[in-house]
């Protein structure tokens, strides 16, 4: 027999989040390490605040992170439990064969193809706020949010991300700290400082249920000196004690707040730049012009770095497969190259990498791929540090820390996979997040 009314307790069983749903605050130093916190003492890293959280909770010896190990692509797996392959956000830069795009990125929200932790929250009525977290431009499931966003690489850029926000609430998280929308953007260490004063304040005047917030100095601290440089350490220090701040502050608005500490990669050493856009124009894959060296035909197009994404013009064209093929074959039988593998669209599909690529070309550690197809095929590193390599390089790793109330001090998780962080996180959050590959950790 079937019941036709159901008792109240039975009707809020059923709904999909629970009162006494915790709290999140999600907080990505980009570039992170996660030795640099498990390790920080033997390394000489004063770093109070993130050590604590790891003794008070559950934490990862690593998290394998997805293809490629970018910035973007990453932090959606974050918030979706999904690899790129299915939640669409392929790179950090959009595949832009003949630069049409000026070097834009995956910025807009409605490029993500799967429910995020923003939608599941938003749709069970709990409040969602984001500060500067990447592809968030446009997210109608966030309810106060600052988007990272940039176009003219100047200050009319914060025009432009006022314009994005929220509205009303730059200005009133100004007031509320005395700081400007300036002081709380870019990869400064004063500006993840000032972000986290406006995190601060946006939690204790509106108590969202799910804040994500992304900090992003370290990364470029450890692009321009290295990982582990003392410039590195030094921006991590100060970093630690802005969390630190920003959850103490958060915890007063909110008690049972649980803390999650990511990070989207780690970081590798870079000696040298490969130029492999040279050979592939030799081949008539690309046409570059001879003034502006800027493409203007393209075959088979090189995407992102230090590993590359090889797209096909016409995938299903053996015949230019079969030639490209042979190219990267002759290129990684060179070792002055520093190649380290050559994916074909196969194991591009196993690593759920963007089924756009049809090879996928890794470097060794120390290599990189260059962006000047006039440099000679090996010049030195444009840059002291790098990530973006294939996820099984083990310094690639990522960052997981969860501390707060409800979270049982387990300490070491071991290594996990990046997909099963948002399936934790929905389940403190009482949601559900159905198309998510991961499972929750705990």
């Amino acid at each position: 027999m079937i019941c036709r009314s159901l008792s109240l307790a039975a009707l809020l069983s059923l709904a999909p989040v629970a009162s006494h749903a915790a709290p999140v605050l999600m907080v990505s130093v980009d570039g992170l390490r996660p030795t640099d916190v498990l390790e920080a003492d033997k390394r000489g890293i004063n770093l109070p605040t993130l050590t604590k959280l790891a003794a008070q909770g559950v934490y990862a010896t690593g998290v394998r992170n997805v293809l490629p190990t970018v910035t973007y692509p990453n932090h959606t797996t974050l918030i979706t439990g999904v690899w790129p392959a299915r939640h669409g956000i392929a790179n950090n830069q959009t595949f832009d064969p003949l630069q049409k795009n000026f070097g834009g990125w995956y910025w807009y929200t409605r490029d993500i193809k799967v429910q995020t932790l923003w939608d599941a929250v938003h749709g069970a009525h709990g409040k969602v706020a984001s500060l500067s977290w990447p592809v968030s431009v446009g997210a109608t499931s966030i309810d106060f949010d600052i988007p990272e966003y940039w176009r003219a690489q100047n200050p009319e850029d914060l025009k432009l991300v006022r314009a994005l926000a929220t509205p009303g609430l730059v200005d009133s998280l100004e007031k509320a700290t005395g700081l400007s929308l300036a002081d709380a953007d870019g990869d400064t260490i004063a500006a993840d400082t000032g972000r986290d004063r406006f995190a601060a304040a946006l939690i204790a005047a509106h108590h969202p249920a799910f804040t994500t917030v992304h900090l992003r100095a370290l990364d470029h601290v450890e692009h321009v000196s290295g990982p582990g440089s003392p410039e590195a350490r030094a921006a991590l220090e100060q970093l630690d004690d802005s969390i630190g701040q920003l959850i103490r502050a958060a915890r007063k608005a909110e008690p049972n707040l649980v803390v999650a500490i990511v990070s989207d990669h780690g970081f590798s050493p870079v000696l040298h730049d490969v130029n492999l856009m040279a050979p592939f124009a030799a081949a008539g894959l690309i046409t570059f012009d001879a003034k502006t060296h800027k493409p203007t035909d393209w075959q088979a197009g090189l995407w992102g770095g230090p590993s590359v994404a090889v797209v096909l013009a016409r995938p299903d064209d053996a015949a230019l497969k079969a030639k490209v093929a042979g190219l990267l074959a002759t290129l990684a039988a060179n070792p002055d190259l520093g190649i380290a593998r050559v994916a074909d669209a196969a194991d591009v599909a196993r690593m759920g990498g963007t089924p756009m690529a049809s090879f996928w070309v890794d470097f060794k550690s120390g290599y990189e791929m260059g962006n000047d197809p006039s440099a000679p095929s090996v010049s030195e590193g444009s840059v002291k540090g790098n990530h973006g390599y294939f996820p099984d390089h083990p310094e690639m790793r990522a960052t997981f820390i969860l501390a707060g109330p409800g979270v049982p001090a387990k300490g070491s998780l071991g290594e996990v996979d990046m997909r099963d962080i948002a399936p934790t996180l929905a389940k403190i959050l009482k949601v559900r997040l159905p198309e998510a590959d991961g499972h929750p950790l705990l």
